[in-house]
């Protein structure tokens, strides 16, 4: 329409956490060359984080995890229990980490390597923002079975225990999660209308008290079932 300027692409605004300042400093330039991407603040460690997080309310978080003082594990322990809680992305330098692990069951939207190129590190950043899993079921897969140890028999009657919550076409779609489908996928598979599979992942994890579906996916893994088909 003639006259009316077009509307601006939508801002996220990212913290970034690391307490090396050069790693802080390159991430902060590399992500103000997204014209949609905005580095509110930086932390050095994980009660800066979490002081900055509260005072900008920032999208997403780049949160390292070995840090002196509060380390990024406690950190993301910390936001992601908060109501209107960031998306949490974990930086690591190693792709196969117990460490990592734990942040992914705190709730954190998945992790990525410091050497990422940048161009998908800012996709990374977009997608989380949108609440859409940062890693792939593979990468959850072979991260899992890298740190599973003795106790693995416990944790997986721990997990068929906690999803026998779920009432069957629940527990269904939740092991179709685990496979990383999206909801089109399930509601094809299923025979579903895609906003019935948004109802149901929704009381999934109202039930399961989860906050994303890279956390149901890490639970279906860990009780061991397979994904069907």
């Amino acid at each position: 329409m003639a006259g009316v300027s077009p509307q601006p692409e939508p801002t996220v605004d990212v913290l970034v956490v690391d307490d090396d300042p050069v790693v802080r400093f390159g991430l902060a330039m590399m992500l103000r060359g997204a014209t949609d991407l905005r580095v509110v603040a930086e932390a050095g460690d994980g009660a800066e984080a979490v002081e900055l997080a509260d005072r900008h309310a920032p999208d997403v978080v780049l949160m390292d995890i070995r840090m002196p003082g509060t380390d990024g594990l406690t950190a993301t322990e910390t936001l992601r229990r908060r109501p209107r809680s960031p998306q949490v992305v974990v930086l690591t330098t190693f792709d196969a980490d117990a460490h990592v692990l734990r942040a992914l069951r705190a709730g954190a939207a998945g992790f990525l390597l410091k050497d990422t190129p940048p161009d998908e590190l800012v996709l990374a950043i977009r997608h989380a923002a949108q609440g859409r899993p940062v890693l792939s079921p593979e990468v959850t897969r072979r991260l899992i079975d890298r740190v599973a140890g003795s106790e693995q028999d416990t944790i997986r009657d721990a997990a068929r225990r906690r999803l026998g919550l779920l009432a069957d076409r629940e527990r269904t779609i939740a092991v179709e999660l685990g496979a990383g489908r999206s909801n089109a996928e399930i509601a094809s598979r299923q025979h579903l209308s895609v906003a019935t599979v948004k109802t149901h992942v929704s009381a999934i994890l109202t039930k399961l008290d989860l906050n994303n579906r890279v956390q149901v996916a890490l639970l279906v893994h860990d009780a061991g079932l397979d994904p069907p088909g």
